[in-house]
């Protein structure tokens, strides 16, 4: 069941939340997201709580243009004062309008959702009305971003909606789900809550929501970062910023130990501009870190394996998430830096059956097929099938760096020893202990020293830690020479 799933009960619960905390009107929501005095409304009428004005063309949305950071957006939100925020078809043309006029003038539309669903007393017509909207949504991903900020309960078409958008920001309390905790009693016998089954906790766990903000005026602010993050539209740049350079040694927080685990945020930090990435899906697939960031005032993509969860394996979520924000960076000229540091995939039943082969593949089709720069450094380790899909040389990668200690071979020197020399490590009369260690000593550093690997064209160049930065400046500024 979806579109005009319980809207009565999705609104009623709307306008009690409403009234149990002070919310921002319409207008003050889309102010929070423009420059101070930029906002335009195109279609201004709606119902404010606190008014009490009658319905006017807008029917239950505001809708209009301003800037954000200078640069016009085009922006709507819905009114949740107005019959719970539910969609009928005037309320549809008009953000069908925003949406177009956002396409022509190839800027960034924005939207505040907060929504019922279909407005049951326009039966087809309301349905008809998000149909447009999915549609023309659509057509707008191949020509600038789309942001949506879920505000509160948001159900049926209210959840598609933000979906088919690039980027999805929820507030605490915001609410999505195709069918209410109504329809689960009576369909499931499973009592649930609203907040259980579709609140932030939720959607940041399983992929739907990419950041989740305070309050709408953070998710305001949360919109406006991430457009400085992204270009106006599609095969455009994103705009450059002043360069800030972080000092810190981004080797520091990486043990030498590869059993040892740390956080690669921290190297991600030391990395990038002021220390600062706008990390998103961060509670979903833990092991893999996707985060937008700057370097030399380059807006980037960064894609880290994260040993501090699963020991950095990818697994089937993992790797469906790095292929998605491969592709949204390949949609909005984001040029890729991999940082990997992983023992491989995930192994097991559990896995083959959650289809980490489909998942996988994907992640090596989406850097195969990515045109934007694409830059890898290995930081630590780099073993079989992931040290291929990880970016690699040979996958298409512009440039393969690796750090002194990184070991990049098929497998850990311990596992392939035990298969190469399985008969004379049987036949080692109980002296197997040292032999392994022999065997492995030598396995290693014929084949996993990060030297071996660029001896062998498998990496461009070995490089100091503490170069990291700069190396990776100056291969994007190389790259974006090359007009891509």
């Amino acid at each position: 069941m979806t579109a005009a799933v319980e809207p009565r009960q999705a609104a009623a619960e709307v306008e009690r939340q409403a009234a149990a905390v002070e919310r921002l009107t319409p207008l003050e929501r889309l102010e929070a997201l423009c420059d101070p005095g930029s906002f335009r409304a195109l279609r201004s009428g709606v119902v404010s709580a606190r008014a009490g004005e009658k319905a006017l063309p807008g029917d239950g949305v505001l809708a209009g243009a301003g800037r954000v950071g200078g640069r016009s957006v085009f922006c709507y939100s819905q009114d949740p004062a107005f019959m719970g925020g539910s969609l009928g078809s005037v309320h549809a043309e008009t953000i069908i309008r925003v949406m177009r006029l956002a396409g022509q003038a190839r800027a960034p539309v924005v939207g505040f959702i907060e929504s019922g669903g279909a407005r049951l007393q326009e039966g087809h017509d309301a349905l008809a009305g998000y149909g447009r909207i999915f549609r023309e949504s659509v057509a707008l991903s191949g020509i600038v971003p789309q942001i949506s900020v879920v505000c509160g309960v948001s159900a049926g078409g209210g959840a598609y909606s933000p979906a088919l958008t690039d980027f999805v920001i929820m507030t605490e309390r915001a609410r999505m789900f195709l069918t209410g905790p109504r329809v689960v009693r009576e369909a499931l016998g499973e009592e649930v809550s609203m907040e259980d089954l579709g609140g932030p906790q939720v959607h940041e766990r399983n992929g739907v929501c990419h950041l989740v903000a305070g309050d709408e005026c953070d998710g305001a602010r949360t919109a406006r970062d991430l457009i400085a993050h992204l270009p106006d539209a599609l095969g455009e740049r994103a705009p450059l910023a002043s360069p800030a350079p972080s000092s810190a040694d981004p080797s520091a927080a990486v043990p030498t130990d590869e059993r040892r685990v740390y956080d690669v945020r921290e190297v991600i930090s030391a990395l990038v501009d002021d220390g600062d990435a706008l990390e998103l899906s961060d509670r979903w697939a833990r092991n893999m870190v996707t985060a937008l960031a700057r370097i030399e005032g380059r807006p980037v993509g960064v894609i880290a394996n994260q040993p501090r969860r699963l020991g950095g394996v990818i697994d089937a979520a993992a790797a469906e998430k790095a292929a998605l924000f491969i592709d949204a960076c390949d949609r909005f000229r984001l040029p890729l830096v991999v940082l990997v540091d992983t023992p491989g995939f995930m192994p097991g039943t559990r896995q083959e059956r959650a289809g980490v082969i489909r998942h996988g593949a994907s992640l090596l089709r989406a850097f195969a097929g990515a045109r934007v720069p694409r830059i890898t450094v290995v930081l630590r380790k780099a073993y079989g099938g992931a040290v291929i899909t990880m970016n690699s040389k040979d996958l298409g990668a512009d440039m393969v760096f690796a750090w002194p200690q990184a070991e990049i071979g098929i497998m850990a020197a311990g596992q392939a020893v035990g298969i190469v020399h399985r008969r004379r490590l049987a036949e080692s009369n109980g002296n197997r202990g040292d032999l392994l260690a022999e065997l492995s000593d030598a396995y290693a550093a014929e084949h996993l020293t990060a030297d071996a690997a660029a001896a062998n064209g498998f990496v461009d160049e070995v490089i100091d830690p503490r170069e990291t930065h700069d190396r990776l400046a100056w291969a994007l500024q190389s790259m974006e020479g090359e007009g891509r």
